[in-house]
């Protein structure tokens, strides 16, 4: 087959790519000079891994195709572009011969359908795992109670030797109560009110830096458009302090935390398309979030850090739940990037199909 002319692969929508033994670009279509962002000069014979930044795929997954001869496909690869953009993929890989034996790629970019999918079934999980919590919590806490009341009675007929075991215990009755009242989450109804989110950034960075001992570097990136509007500002504190300084924490050597605010239109949460959405995000160049809770990152009682307790991120997204929002993660190493979505205002709602 001969790869350089034009042929019906221009035609689609899709990016096609045809690779050599050396995982070099041997061939492309219009797509794909699209999709990566970059001319035809520079994806000829390009190796093809330079294209990325990052991508879950790596070399031995084409290298093991080639020498089995057995083509293979793989759903929502994630990728960061040269010029960073981020996304997800479907890859589909066959054999083909021409004359020698190559890899043709097929790469479908997936983000957004999948994403509001995605975003739809996390919402359905983290409420019912929230929900499961609390009423395990409220189990929890009657009893504990009466535990702490039977050893502060018993405490008035012991001598003060004997004292130090009823102290121990109602020391641990109120710790546990700690936990069981952080398990039960934020309960205060949003106070709503025209508020400055720049302002809220701003307080956070300070907050932040008064305990940043490895001397963390924050960098502000503002979109100065962005106007009032209706929030709680202690929430959103509460909400970004919680994400702040789970970055602080994983920057042991120092390192870089940006906080950067966009105005977005016509964007979708929780199936509804809202007119114009404040995006925040807060970004650090941190190792990354471990693969393995990735998907459950927002539930109560997961956690990468040991002796975490898992629930700041689960707090952290109930409270802008509260505000008819949404909060993503985007994490491969090297980076990783917490983007909360508010809207502005309710009005130009409309229900998006799924």
């Amino acid at each position: 087959m001969d790869f350089s002319t034009t042929d019906f692969t221009d035609q689609l929508s899709t990016a096609i790519l045809v690779l050599d033994s050396q995982l070099q670009v041997q061939y492309f279509n219009t797509a794909s000079s699209a999709m990566f962002g970059v001319g035809e000069k520079r994806l000829a014979q390009q190796y093809f891994f330079t294209l990325f930044q990052y991508t879950d795929l790596t070399s031995s997954f084409f290298l093991t195709a080639l020498q089995n001869r057995q083509g293979f496909g793989i759903s929502d690869v994630q990728a960061v572009l040269l010029d960073g953009r981020h996304i997800l993929l479907d890859v589909t890989v066959n054999l083909i011969e021409q004359p020698h034996l190559a890899l043709m790629l097929e790469l479908r970019q997936v983000d957004q359908q999948r994403k509001i999918s995605l975003e739809s079934l996390q919402q359905h999980q983290h409420l019912a795992a929230r929900e499961l919590i609390r009423g395990l919590a409220h189990e929890i806490k009657n009893p504990l109670g009466g535990l702490r009341g039977a050893a502060q009675l018993l405490e008035e007929s012991l001598n003060d030797d004997q004292k130090e075991y009823t102290q121990l215990i109602i020391a641990q009755a109120d710790r546990l109560r700690n936990l069981v009242d952080r398990l039960l989450g934020p309960y205060k109804a949003p106070n709503k009110k025209p508020s400055n989110v720049h302002q809220v950034l701003e307080r956070v960075s300070q907050l932040a830096q008064m305990d940043n001992p490895t001397q963390v570097q924050f960098v502000r990136d503002y979109d100065p458009s962005i106007p009032d509007f209706s929030f709680d500002p202690e929430l959103i504190e509460q909400a970004l302090l919680n994400i702040v300084g789970n970055a602080q924490q994983v920057l042991t050597e120092g390192g870089q935390i940006t906080l950067q605010t966009r105005i977005l239109n016509q964007h979708t949460i929780h199936g509804r398309r809202h007119r114009l959405v404040a995006a925040v995000k807060v970004t650090d160049n941190g190792p990354g979030i471990p693969p393995e809770i990735k998907d459950t990152l927002f539930f109560p009682m997961v956690t990468g850090k040991p002796g975490g307790t898992g629930l700041g991120l689960s707090i952290a997204q109930t409270l802008i739940h509260q505000h008819g929002g949404w909060i993503d993660c985007e994490s491969w190493p090297g980076q990783t990037a917490f983007t909360l979505y508010l809207p502005l205002n309710n009005s130009g709602e409309e229900q998006c199909s799924k």
